[in-house]
């Protein structure tokens, strides 16, 4: 820290005396610092490196077709994009029939919040018995306003 201290008496000097501030230091210390958690960062994570291995997702790409809707109702119903579905065996070999028709055609599973998990479950197991790929459930987004429902 220096002042500038002029050739006067002392009751003028304290009133003269000019503080300055000298922040060069500061900067270097601070860079040092930066520099060395930059070179440490890295080093920090724990256990051993390894390179992972890189995959490939098809919800990546944009799907050509339209995918084939399943929903389930709140009261348990299954329809098939429109249409009503009986029970889960009358639905697996209409969902088999589209899927041999077209095999690139998803299917979306949507359903009312509700419904029980089990239910949801059997569905998805009936796709993996059959051999369909490419099942994706149907959701909104967390916090998003929902609708009343009128009695």
């Amino acid at each position: 820290m220096g002042a500038t201290v002029a050739n006067v008496s002392q009751k003028q000097r304290r009133a003269q005396v000019l503080p300055e501030i000298n922040v060069t230091p500061l900067v270097d210390v601070v860079l040092v610092l930066l520099i060395i958690f930059m070179v440490i960062a890295p080093e920090l994570e724990h256990g051993e490196r390894v390179e992972v291995p890189a995959i490939t997702t098809p919800d990546e790409k944009k799907p050509k077709l339209d995918p084939v809707t399943v929903t389930i109702t709140q009261a348990g119903k299954l329809f098939l994009e429109k249409e009503p579905i009986a029970d889960l065996p009358a639905l697996a070999e209409r969902v088999k029939a589209a899927h041999a028709a077209e095999p690139d055609r998803r299917i979306l599973l949507k359903g009312d919040a509700s419904v029980p998990y089990a239910r949801f479950r059997e569905t998805l197991a009936m796709f993996q018995a059959n051999g369909l790929p490419g099942v994706s459930l149907s959701v909104s987004q967390k916090g998003a306003p929902q609708t009343a429902k009128e009695p």
